[in-house]
């Protein structure tokens, strides 16, 4: 059976996982110049401290 990727990212105290969500940050390498992305689960009052980064 498939295992969903979220159930990972809950913890106890949250019952759901609305607390979360899924950033995608594009960042250009110094060496290639090459965009790559980075994917993180973080918590909702973090996600514009995340991107200020």
């Amino acid at each position: 059976m498939a295992k969903k990727a979220v159930a990972g990212y809950r913890d106890a105290s949250s019952k759901d996982g609305r607390n979360y969500a899924k950033v995608i940050k594009m960042e250009k390498s110094p060496k290639t110049g090459a965009y790559t992305f980075k994917e993180e689960m973080v918590p909702n009052e973090s996600v514009k401290d995340y991107f200020s980064k």
